[in-house]
Order: structure tokens, then sequence, then C-alpha cells
């Protein structure tokens, strides 16, 4: 062998035998950086899956709200319909105002010319101006025929004057009567439509301010979404980073073994040993790539599975909601024997099924709806233990017994200044809370000790005795 063959075979050997230790420090570094991207990536797939779960809460507030609003629009509706009934009646009601005043006229006037009647009667039948009496004109009667005549015909305007004066008595009354029930009518109809304005303008307040926490949830919403598209895309960078890790780890594990092969045709015993190392290296680094695949694979999995059933989960959740909103509710049965508790937990049912209607609560279909307004709801919680009291809110205020409220106990009616005084009445639950028909909300607890019912509650609470 040539001396030029010797030192290109020992430039070789020296090549392989360097590349042999070059490649497994590159593959080392490559495998440290796999190994950061593949954190990264746990961290930012565990992110989108907080991302949605907020999402999800998020339109599941956002379905709530809409039912919600669903139910006050409703009531916007029924109300409009009741104040449109309302303006009819006041409208029937001036009409027959406007009667009643003609009446009067006429009976006034009739009242006038039966006096006038009575006063030229009296001086027909009287002589002298008037200063003769009936007593007088029978004792100047010129014979006993002309008596009889004249106690006859006496007799006649006595009777006739009687009947006068009681049709006069009738009339004076029947006017009194007539201005009492237009002023009553009067005073119910400017009640009922001050009560249907004032629930007009708070249920549409609560409207507005559910239009405006809608636009709130929807715009959390979208920020969420964006935030959730930023991640799929960081993830989808970091997955192609991972990809890319790969594909150079297995290019530096190709070229590790063509150079060992290269060098194996030169020094056989060095290379069979030198192949040996390589094959279990790459054996031991196929397993290590088979088994991240396999984790990524699995973890894949997980979240679509955990997407796919929260899915399943919120169309359940959203269909079991819709089936609720449609059914009635059932009726409560009457029993006479009901305690506090009892009067309390009826109402229950309706919490968040529910929806405020004035005027609502007094007839089957409105309580079998859930339609109430907070009298009509306070008037049917005590009908559920068998107990009668009024319908109003002012007739609930003489239901029982006033007590102070350092004094007050679960089932006390508590009244609160809306619209007017008095203008809400519910039912005290204890801990500061009542239970009553609100009209942004239908049935509800609500806090009395701060907040916007702490500041309407005016302090009356009555005890009904049962």
């Amino acid at each position: 062998m040539s001396k030029k063959k010797l030192i290109v075979m020992n430039l070789a050997i020296m090549i392989g035998i360097s590349s042999s230790f070059a490649i497994p420090s590159a593959h080392a570094e490559s495998s440290n950086s796999l190994s950061q991207v593949q954190e990264q990536r746990s961290e930012v797939q565990a992110d989108i899956k907080d991302a949605d779960q907020e999402v999800t809460k998020i339109q599941e507030e956002i379905t709530k709200l809409n039912e919600q609003i669903k139910r006050v629009d409703e009531a916007v509706a029924i109300n409009n319909k009741k104040m449109d009934q309302t303006k009819k009646e006041i409208e029937v009601a001036n009409t027959e105002i406007s009667k009643m005043e003609e009446e009067i006229a006429v009976l006034e006037e009739t009242i006038k010319n039966r006096t006038e009647i009575l006063k030229q009667r009296a001086i027909s039948y009287q002589q002298s101006g008037g200063s003769l009496d009936y007593v007088d004109v029978l004792v100047g009667s010129a014979s006993f025929g002309d008596f009889v005549n004249r106690a006859i015909a006496v007799g006649k305007i006595v009777e006739a004057d009687k009947t006068l004066l009681e049709q006069h008595e009738a009339d004076e009354k029947a006017i009194k009567e007539t201005k009492a029930t237009k002023v009553k009518k009067l005073a119910d109809l400017t009640t009922m439509k001050a009560e249907l304005e004032g629930m007009q303008a708070l249920t549409l307040e609560q409207k507005e301010q559910n239009d405006q926490l809608k636009e709130q949830l929807k715009g959390e919403e979208s920020a969420k979404l964006a935030a959730k598209n930023s991640l799929h895309l960081k993830d989808s960078n970091l997955a192609s980073q991972e990809a890319s890790i790969k594909q150079s780890i297995e290019q530096a594990q190709n070229a590790q073994a063509s150079a060992v092969e290269t060098t194996s045709g030169d020094n056989s015993s060095s290379s069979s040993s030198t192949k040996n190392v390589e094959s279990n290296s790459s054996s031991s680094s196929s397993t290590k790539n088979v088994e991240a695949n396999s984790s990524s694979s699995s973890s894949t999995k997980n979240v679509a599975s955990n997407s796919s059933s929260s899915n399943s989960t919120k169309s359940t959740t959203t269909n079991s909601d819709a089936k609720k909103s449609e059914a009635t509710v059932a009726a409560t049965p009457v029993n006479s024997n009901g305690s506090v508790k009892d009067l309390i937990s009826a109402g229950y049912k309706y919490i968040g099924n529910s929806v405020y209607v004035f005027g609502g609560g007094r007839n089957a279909s409105d309580v079998a709806n859930g339609r109430f307004d907070c009298s009509g709801f306070v008037h049917w919680a005590f009908s559920t233990i068998g107990v009668s009291v009024g319908s109003t809110t002012d007739s609930l205020k003489h239901a029982g017994t006033q007590v102070s409220t350092s004094n007050m106990q679960p089932g006390d009616l508590v009244f609160f200044d809306t619209y007017k005084k008095d203008g809400h009445v519910g039912i005290y639950v204890g801990g500061g809370k009542f239970i009553g028909s609100q009209s942004s909300t239908g049935v509800a607890i609500a806090n009395m000790t701060s907040g916007y019912w702490g500041e309407k509650f005016n302090g009356r609470v009555v005890r009904v005795n049962f």
C-alpha cells in the first residue's frame, strides 16, 4: 500500500470519528429544544382549555340573560296591553262622568222647578199672600159640602206636596251619591294609571339594563374567543417548531448513520463497534420519539374529548332549559295547616321561572305560567296555606298587625316605597332578605339591607296572624 493511500485512509477515519462525536452533541441540543417546545405546547393547551371553560360560562350567562330578557319583553307586552285597556276604561269613565254631570244638572233643575211649584201652590191655597194655612181654608167653608170638597182638595194637595218633597229628598240624595261615585271612579282610575306608568317605567328600565348587560357579555365573549384563537395560533406555531426539530433530529440521525457506514469499509472492527453503538442510540431515540408522539396524540385526544363533552353538556343543558321555559308550573296544593316555612317555600319553584306582570297572579292561567305582580304573589302564597289576604298593597297594609323592624320574623310582610309610598310588598324570609315578584326578575329572593331594595325599604312590617 502506497504512502498516499495510507494518508487518505487515515484522514477518512479521523473525519468519521470526528463526525461521530459531533452528531450526538447536536442531537442532545435538539432534544432539549424539543422538550422545551413540548412543555410550552402543554401550557398553551392548558390555557386553551381554561379559555374554553370561560367562554362556555359566558355563553351560559348569555343564555340565562336571554331567557330573562324574553320574560321582561313578555311583561312589557302584557303591561302595554293592560295600559291600552286602562286608557280605554279611562275614556269610558270620562264619558260616564260627563253623563253624570249632565244628570246632576237635570236633577238640580228638577229640584228648582219643584220648589217653585210648591211655592205657587202654597200661595194659591192660602189667603193674604200666604198668611193662611190649610186649617184656615177648611174653617172658611160655606157649607158642609164645601167643607168636604175643601178637605178632599187639601188632602190631595198635601199628598202631592208630600210626594214632591219625597222626590226632592231622593233627588238630593242621588246627587250626593252620583258625585261620590264620580270622585271615587276618578280616584281609582288615577291610581291605576299611576301604578301602570310606574311599573312600566321600572320594567323598561330593567329591559335597558338587561340589554346593556347582554352587550357587555357579548364583548367579553368576543374578547375570550379572540384570546382563544390567539392561543390556537401560538399552539400551531409551536407544533410547526416541534415538527421542524423532530425533522432535524431525524436528519442528524441519518447523517450519523451514513458517517458510520463510510468509516466501516476501512476499519471493520471499529466500524462494527461504532455501528452497534449508533444502532442502540438510534433505537433509543426512535423509542423516545414514538413515546413523545403517542403522548402528544393522547393529549390531543383528551382535549378533543373534553371539548366534545363540554359541547354535549352545553347542548343538553340548553335543551333542558328550553323545555323548562316552555312548560307550565305545577299547581301547589292548598295546605290549610301550613306553616311559615310552607308559606315561604311555596314560591321557590317560580324563582328563575316567572315574570312580573301588572295585575298578574289572580287567576289559574297566571299562576300556572308564573305571571305575578308583587301583591298578587303575596296573595297567592298565603292562599297555599289556606290564609286569605288582600291582593293590593293598600289592602295588605291592613292585613295584620304592624311591628317594628327589630322584631321582624320570617313570614312578615315588608313594604317598599317605589313609584309610590308602599308601592311594593314582599314576604320576609330572614337574614335581611325577602321573596317577592320584582319587576326586574319575576319571583326572586332579594337583599333588603343594601342596594336598591335597601334604599327603598320604608320600615313598614306587617304580621299576618294565622
